[in-house]
């Protein structure tokens, strides 16, 4: 009999001791374990954000988008042209001849190509206007396969501009730019450059890479903005060796004034960040013009507005380049 103050032993005491043992025993490789799969995970979204950022930056020549039709196809008489920046690099283009002394640059976006923008050649030809599609580096037949969103690419956009005043149709003083997505931003950032560029419209252009980032990382490369963003913005830093808050067009924007901007952007663009707009409109001197449309998508004013798009675009290269 167990005395005042004893309790007697029960198999259940045992048991509990020997499972508690075993837990602790096995603590030690359990923590091991998940923390080999942490590490294992979190290397695994390193590596990924590494080659979606690779395949971002790059764009090999036979996999590209190019043109399936050209300004022939539209009844419009046009020249094959090439220019050579100058890094070296070969470039392609259409060339509309003018036929009241201006011209429009127009640059397409992000890995399309010069069909982009035979619509609206097809309205600033009607007008009279000369019409060079321009093409940059990594892009359509373009030698080059990296993209660096600006850092070399106004080599390119300057290129064709020296090109087209030597056109004898083409007044120099009266050279616009359009340019579509990332073409946008490139217009704006060759325009902060070159005052001789004297009119300049950008459909949905991204106001920086910093701005923009997580909305087309989500777009482009299909993964969502955290963690994925910042990983890309730390891998193409290094791949291109530039700083990525180098590539922002709220910059420059300011330098363009008091030469004219028109700015369009959609409030259901997936593509670049809504924001980038009004960002880029409250950066810019005057005179400047937001045209926002709430329920329209990214670079789409041309095929979901087309009226309006060449009574507001073709309009304001009428009225900022034949004005005398």
């Amino acid at each position: 009999m167990a005395e005042w103050g004893e309790h007697p032993a029960t198999a259940g005491a045992g048991v509990g001791q020997e499972s508690a043992g075993g837990l602790r025993r096995w603590r030690g490789p359990l923590a091991a374990g998940l923390l080999a799969l942490i590490l294992f995970l979190s290397g695994a979204v390193v590596n990924l954000a590494r080659l979606r950022t690779h395949a971002m930056l790059t764009s090999p020549y036979g996999g590209r988008s190019l043109p399936d039709e050209t300004p022939a196809d539209r009844g419009l008489a046009y020249l094959e042209v090439t220019v050579t920046s100058a890094d070296g690099l070969r470039l392609v283009g259409w060339y509309l001849p003018a036929h009241n002394g201006a011209a429009v640059m127009m640059q397409h976006g992000y890995k399309s190509h010069r069909g982009e923008f035979l619509e609206e050649a097809e309205m600033l030809q009607r007008a009279g206007f000369g019409v060079l599609i321009t093409s940059v580096r990594a892009h359509d037949l373009s030698e080059g396969e990296t993209i660096t969103f600006g850092h070399l690419e106004w080599q390119d956009l300057d290129a064709w501009f020296g090109w087209l005043t030597e056109q004898p149709d083409v007044q120099p003083d009266r050279i616009g730019a359009l340019g579509n997505s990332m073409g946008g931003t490139l217009v704006l950032q060759y325009a902060s450059l070159n005052r001789e560029i004297r009119a300049v419209v950008a459909h949905s252009a991204f106001s920086s890479l910093d701005d923009t980032i997580s909305t087309s990382v989500q777009a482009l490369a299909g993964l969502p903005a955290f963690p994925f963003a910042p990983l890309m913005v730390f891998w193409g830093e290094r791949e291109l060796g530039i700083d990525s808050a180098e590539i922002d067009a709220k910059l420059w924007i300011g330098e363009i004034s008091p030469r004219p901007v028109l700015l369009l952007q959609g409030g259901r663009d997936l593509i670049v960040s809504v924001d980038s707009g009004r960002l880029l409109y409250e950066a810019a001197g005057q005179p400047k013009e937001l045209w926002f449309e709430p329920d329209l998508g990214h670079a789409s004013f041309d095929r979901q507005a087309p009226q309006a798009f060449e009574q507001r675009v073709v309009g304001f290269f009428e009225a900022h380049l034949l004005e005398e």
